[in-house]
């Protein structure tokens, strides 16, 4: 039974791949007074917040807002867009995709699901080539969207969006381009508008260092058109009210107020450090941590290193160790949450998380719990793991740091 009295000294380290952990600043700005979400004020905050989140997504269109995890921004992209016995084309690269393709069936789509062969669709990303083959088989177009995941948070793997963009266009096949950046949005490079995607999804708790409870959709023209013609009953994720009334700052039901403030000082904070420099610090990052994970001589979990993730690394545990066990001992010993290998890689593996509201001596120090916890375990380990990211981090300053 969870003892809620329990209030271990010191901070705890939450290292999953989201929730990530909220700036006092954002904690700050969501203790505010909830204010009239139908007064001046809040019109006022919401056409400002409607306007910032554009230049995070990079896009010229409208960004729609649910109070809603990012699971309800998956349904919104495909009721808003689809019609009962639609097929859709989606691509395997983890236990994300996974739930999304299952979503499409229970909302009576027809998902068709495709990628590498067995354990190796969950270690690589995207492959193009297959979509693009796939959609010149299509000669009666009947795929009416290609559904992608680009940062896949169950196993470290960001995909290339731009190139199933160009595959998507080299055959000229009207499909509707979805792609998730749940995880990806804000701690890895997003171009919504020149990648040519049609919905983006996305959530609050991950690079945007918010509590859970905000999610995304943003939309292009021809998305829109395509939720004119629609057919899946929709109401509470129905893009038309909510773009009407996001004309003046409001949303057509209770809006998550205080959610909003800290949407708001989150997005002051990427836009004032810059979205290269943020990208920049996350990549930085994600190669201190491989970094150790080698110098363990362990696997890392994604195995093409074209396509790493900023944002999370998967760490392969030796053949016969329970990753799980591994990881509930750190938890216990040094108070110390990191993410467990969810559907196909459960029980292989652990997931270190890097992004958000972090610093180089947050990830030393997680480190310094992973290397503790695993020769505790009887994990044999090749070299310390510390000292190979202390060297990286001390070797490669932040583009932005200052001389001084």
């Amino acid at each position: 039974m969870l003892n809620l009295d329990f209030h271990p000294s010191g901070r705890h380290f939450l290292q999953i791949p989201g929730p990530s952990p909220v700036p006092d600043r954002i904690l700050r700005a969501m203790s505010l007074p909830t204010i009239d979400h139908r007064g001046p004020e809040f019109g006022a905050l919401g056409r400002e917040l409607l306007d910032k989140v554009r230049q995070v997504f990079k896009t010229q269109g409208p960004v729609v807002i649910y109070p809603a995890s990012g699971t309800g921004a998956w349904e919104a992209a495909l009721i808003n867009t689809l019609s009962p016995g639609d097929s859709v084309l989606m691509y395997e690269t983890g236990h994300f995709a996974t739930l999304w393709q299952k979503m499409a069936r229970r909302l009576g789509l027809e998902p068709e699901f495709i990628g590498l062969p067995g354990d190796e669709g969950w270690r690589h990303g995207v492959q193009a080539e297959m979509i693009e083959a796939r959609l010149r088989e299509d000669s009666e177009q009947r795929i009416k969207a290609v559904c992608v995941v680009h940062n896949e948070t169950s196993t470290g793997v960001t995909s290339d969006i731009a190139a199933v963009r160009r595959a998507i266009d080299a055959t000229g096949h009207p499909a509707l381009l979805m792609v998730d950046t749940i995880s990806g949005l804000a701690s890895a490079d997003y171009r919504h508008d020149e990648w040519g995607v049609d919905v983006t999804i996305s959530g609050s708790q991950k690079g945007l260092m918010l509590p859970p409870g905000i999610s995304f959709n943003a939309l292009s023209d021809k998305a829109i058109d395509a939720s004119r013609k629609a057919e899946l009953p929709k109401s509470f994720w129905a893009w038309d009210e909510i773009l009407e009334a996001n004309r003046n700052g409001y949303w057509p039901y209770t809006p998550n107020t205080n959610l909003l403030y800290g949407l708001d000082e989150s997005l002051n904070m990427l836009l004032t450090e810059g979205l290269d420099n943020v990208f920049a610090r996350h990549q930085r990052w994600a190669a201190g941590v491989r970094e150790a994970v080698k110098a363990w001589g362990l696997e890392i979990q994604c195995q093409d290193p074209a396509v790493y993730s900023p944002v999370l690394t998967g760490v392969v545990m030796p053949e016969g160790v329970d990753a799980d066990t591994v990881r509930q001992l750190i938890y216990r010993r040094f108070d110390l949450s990191l993410g467990m290998g969810l559907g196909k890689a459960k029980g292989r593996m652990f997931r270190i998380g890097h992004l958000g509201d972090c610093n180089d001596l947050t990830l030393m120090a997680t480190l310094s719990g992973c290397e503790m916890g695993l020769t505790m375990s009887g994990v044999p380990l090749a070299s310390s793991g510390v000292e190979a990211a202390m060297r990286y981090f001390s070797e490669h300053a932040p583009a932005h740091a200052s001389d001084a």
